[in-house]
This record gives C-alpha cells, sequence and structure tokens, in this order.
C-alpha cells in the first residue's frame, strides 16, 4: 500500500513537502514515483528514484524547484515542493515501480496540492 500526504492549500511562491509511504507489496519496489493530474489533463510524471542507489528522474517542468527525497529506513519517500505556482495545482499520486513489471503497478491515493495566485 501507498499513503500519500502533505497537500493542502498554499500561495504561490510558497512551499509543500508531500510523503509516500510504502508498506505490503510496495516494500520491495524498484523506484518511487510522482505524478500529478490537474483538472481536465492527462496526468503527468514528476519525478522518481531508486530504492537502492538512489538513482532521480526530474521532469523539466518542475526541475530546480521540486526535489525527490528518500528515507529507506521509513521506507518513505518525499516530494520537496519550492516557488509553487498556480500551475502546479493537482492532485499528485505517489507510485511504485515494481521490478516484476517494470511499471508502475501500485499507485497511492493521491494528495491535492492547489496553488493560490
Amino acid at each position: 500500500q501507498l499513503q500519500a500526504s502533505g497537500g493542502g492549500l498554499v500561495q504561490a511562491g510558497g512551499s509543500l513537502r508531500l510523503s509516500c509511504a510504502a508498506s505490503g507489496r510496495t516494500f520491495n519496489s524498484h523506484a518511487m514515483g510522482w505524478f500529478r493530474q490537474a483538472p481536465g489533463k492527462e496526468r503527468e510524471f514528476v519525478a522518481a528514484i531508486t530504492w537502492s542507489a538512489g538513482k532521480i528522474y526530474t521532469a523539466d517542468s518542475v526541475k530546480g524547484r521540486f526535489t525527490i527525497s528518500k528515507n529507506r529506513a521509513e521506507n518513505t519517500v518525499y516530494l520537496q515542493m519550492n516557488s509553487l505556482q498556480p500551475e502546479d495545482t493537482a492532485v499528485y499520486y505517489c507510485a511504485a515501480k515494481t521490478y516484476q513489471t517494470g511499471s508502475y503497478d501500485y499507485w497511492g491515493q493521491g494528495t491535492l496540492v492547489t496553488v493560490s495566485s
């Protein structure tokens, strides 16, 4: 299971930190990712990190503002979001990529981030 938290309402230029706690089958996943879906738009990739090597992938749209990190001891992945803009408003989902399929097979429930101008 994946439990995402940390969303909320913030003014433009502000910061939020999202957390995603992994348990159960997601415990031994290969990587964790953050995705977001804005109203009326397709879901898009935000960032990902591998559990073992800590290799990071970040979408160009958030590079320099968002940082993904992990705490293996707590099986938690974080997304630090700085300099938030209204266009960052979306439901943010965490997901686990498995070794078996190489796909994001497990998804959290999503946490809403609203950035006011």
